[in-house]
């Protein structure tokens, strides 16, 4: 019997292999392709560097292959990078085998569509649930997909670099902690291309988690990241979660921005190039946040917290930008999609703007 437990509001998630094993995965992918009628077309398939991720995503693949869908394997990628792939590619569906932030005995899946429209627990998940638990899974297709790899991560970083402006920006100095998580690998082909100089704390790609958890909203796993940016003078500092689709920001003085505040500043970045634009917030975030918006010529709108709800009403309203205090930062260039790396990008552009310090562009 599966643990239907693992089937969340957002993902696919559990403890590896006790709720979370190979035959399961096998059946997510089965039911993937049946839900979405994917048989004959092509799913975009990536991992994270969790110890289990090879062999559930080898698992997913089976089951999607063998239903008749064809995959094309991104190998080892940061989720927005996977999202990316599928909407730049015009795929009709993707897979990210990640735990995100959670411990290290945790894998799961994140789902989309087309134009990396997420799978949700009302409109994908809990569909995907029934398929498996009431034995309805299609027979195998009479002739099985086929499988091709290609690498993504140049172009990613090519389309992360379009959101800002590097001409003019002074030098600046930036501690990242990868927390040997995927933003290890995405990142430096960004920084080649960059006029900053990074210090790399934990890039190499280690699903055991040797140094902290992938987890930077807790405040004891970015107190080193905290002190290397005092001890460096850098210019802020920046953490990011396993699947490298969140950041959170340190400034000069080592001090965590809080979500939300962090978003204000990113819409403050995106309505100087877009005036007049729909910027989305959620309802937690600080009233700083619809100030910021309003002075800065925007058009504010709230509403509930989650990607669920946020990317539609982003697609709705032909929202510029989105932002949630939990660090989800939503941008309409990137398929309405969440991105770590592009928030960070937006930051360090807004900074190297500007003579004085992030904590400066803060303080209002």
């Amino acid at each position: 019997m599966i643990d239907e437990s693992i089937f969340k509001a957002y993902d696919i998630r559990g403890t590896y292999p006790e709720q979370l094993d190979e035959d399961v995965a096998r059946d997510i992918g089965r039911a993937f392709v049946a839900h979405l009628g994917l048989s004959g077309s092509r799913v975009v398939v990536a991992r994270d560097m969790r110890l289990s991720g090879e062999d559930l995503q080898e698992a997913f693949i089976g089951g999607v292959t063998e239903s008749g869908a064809d995959v094309l394997d991104l190998g080892m990628v940061s989720t927005d990078a996977l999202y990316f792939a599928v909407g730049h590619l015009e795929e009709p569906g993707g897979a990210m085998i990640t735990a995100s932030h959670n411990p290290k005995n945790y894998n799961g899946f994140k789902l989309c569509r087309e134009q990396a429209i997420a799978l949700s627990g009302e409109s994908g998940i809990g569909q995907i649930r029934d398929l498996i638990t009431s034995g309805k899974l299609p027979e195998p297709a009479e002739y099985p997909g086929s499988v091709e790899r290609t690498d993504i991560a140049e172009d990613y970083a090519k389309h992360c670099l379009n959101f800002i402006e590097t001409e003019g920006l002074r030098p600046l100095k930036i501690v990242v902690d990868a927390g040997n998580g995927m933003a290890g690998k995405m990142l430096p082909p960004l920084f080649e291309r960059l006029p900053f100089e990074y210090v790399p704390m934990y890039f190499e790609l280690d699903g055991s988690f040797p140094n902290h958890p992938p987890n930077p909203i807790e405040p004891e796993n970015v107190k080193e990241l905290q002190k290397r940016v005092r001890s460096e003078n850098a210019d802020f500092g920046v953490a990011f979660d396993g699947d490298a689709d969140r950041c959170f920001i340190v400034n000069e003085k080592g001090e965590t921005i809080d979500g939300d505040i962090l978003a204000a500043l990113i819409a403050k970045n995106v309505l100087e190039k877009e005036p007049g634009a729909t910027i989305i917030h959620s309802a937690v975030c600080s009233k700083a946040f619809p100030e910021l918006v309003k002075r800065e010529g925007g058009r504010p709108v709230r509403t509930k917290a989650g990607h669920s709800i946020i990317k539609p009403q982003m697609r709705e309203r032909d929202a510029a930008f989105g932002g949630e205090h939990s660090a989800h930062f939503y941008f309409r260039n990137n398929f309405f999609a969440d991105s770590g790396i592009i928030a960070m990008l937006t930051v360090a552009e807004l900074v190297g703007r500007q003579e004085g310090p992030i904590s400066d562009l803060i303080s209002p």
